[in-house]
């Protein structure tokens, strides 16, 4: 905080050349990324899928860790801005058989990539990647360990701007497995970064991380009901068991009775909020199906405008800026 340092993700005119975190970012960068997001929401509804931005772009999708949701969409993100999309197979690759990092990415970049979205397990990853990369070259943090996800945390505040508008009269609560989660780190700074005045972190002592409420400036509760009262939207996470470290959680079971989001527990909340989750949800755990499936869950939409927003980053840290509605 504070440091003269330049933010390694801009380049010298301070244009976006990576996305890293959410960290260190400006407010009018975000809502410009938002806006250009919006833009590419129609894409998906003309006869043909695509636009020419990218084209003649070589993206490669690196993913260390198993994904789904992220790694898809950043692929159709990619192939709907006509670039060309590699996608490493890494239980084959020479990373498996000791390759490393850094000789990966000077291999690839012999290929011609112009971009790596990189998904690791090591936090700091992508932001090695970054430092070592050739000066043509872009990386996006695809998710680092427990450090950062920016593109998610992206997406959930566009789809909270679609349905809520100004993020200054919010009140917004992120409920779980905070010390886990990288996903709520980025959330939390992007939140804090918009202007949301009412930011609040819902879990057992023993998901917090220590002192969470001067870190990110948010409220930490302890009980579900007291947290969400009165809030706007509820962005529930996944109990991260693959992390845990020791007994943090006495059970599933338990957890839910206490901090699992149930119809009649969302009565605290205002009647029009939004129910929200990065995937993928440990039904009857952190929700029963009747919120996931409901009226007020926007889960679904995530996905759906977390291909938009990929495209947006992919398009900004490539340097094509032009509005899809400009094509």
């Amino acid at each position: 905080m504070g440091s003269s340092l330049p933010n390694p993700q801009l380049d010298a005119q301070g244009r976006l050349r990576h996305f890293l975190t959410i960290e260190g970012l400006s407010r009018d960068l975000l809502i410009e990324l938002l806006d250009q997001a919006e833009g590419f929401l129609g894409v998906a509804q003309q006869a043909v899928k695509k636009v020419p931005l990218c084209r003649g772009k070589v993206v490669a999708n690196l993913f260390f860790e198993t994904s789904t949701r992220t790694r898809t969409t950043f692929e159709l993100a990619a192939k709907r801005l006509s670039a060309d999309v590699l996608n490493l197979n890494i239980s084959t690759s020479a990373t498996a058989k000791g390759e490393s990092l850094l000789d990966t990415l000077r291999n690839l970049e012999a290929m011609h990539v112009d971009m790596f979205v990189v998904r690791h397990a090591a936090g700091g990853a992508a932001h090695f990647m970054a430092a070592h990369a050739a000066p043509h070259v872009s990386i996006i943090n695809a998710g680092d360990g427990r450090h950062a996800h920016p593109t998610q945390a992206l997406l959930d505040m566009f789809t909270i701007r679609r349905h809520k508008g100004d993020f200054s009269r919010l009140r917004v609560a992120i409920v779980g497995d905070i010390l886990h989660s990288r996903v709520a780190r980025s959330q939390m700074l992007a939140l804090k970064t918009l202007g949301v005045p009412d930011i609040r972190v819902i879990a057992p002592r023993t998901l917090l991380p220590a002192k969470v409420e001067e870190a990110f400036g948010v409220k930490a509760y302890h009980e579900l009901a007291e947290g969400i009262r009165d809030v706007d939207v509820i962005i529930m996470l996944r109990l991260q068991r693959e992390r845990y470290r020791g007994a943090l959680l006495p059970s599933e079971h338990e957890y839910f009775q206490l901090f699992g989001l149930t119809e009649g527990r969302m009565g605290a909340a205002k009647p029009d909020v939004i129910v929200m989750h990065p995937g993928p949800i440990n039904r009857g755990v952190e929700m029963d199906s009747a919120v996931a499936d409901g009226a007020h869950s926007v889960i679904l939409e995530q996905v759906t405008n977390g291909i938009a927003v990929r495209m947006a980053v992919i398009a900004m840290c490539l340097g094509n800026q032009r509005r899809a509605d400009e094509l």
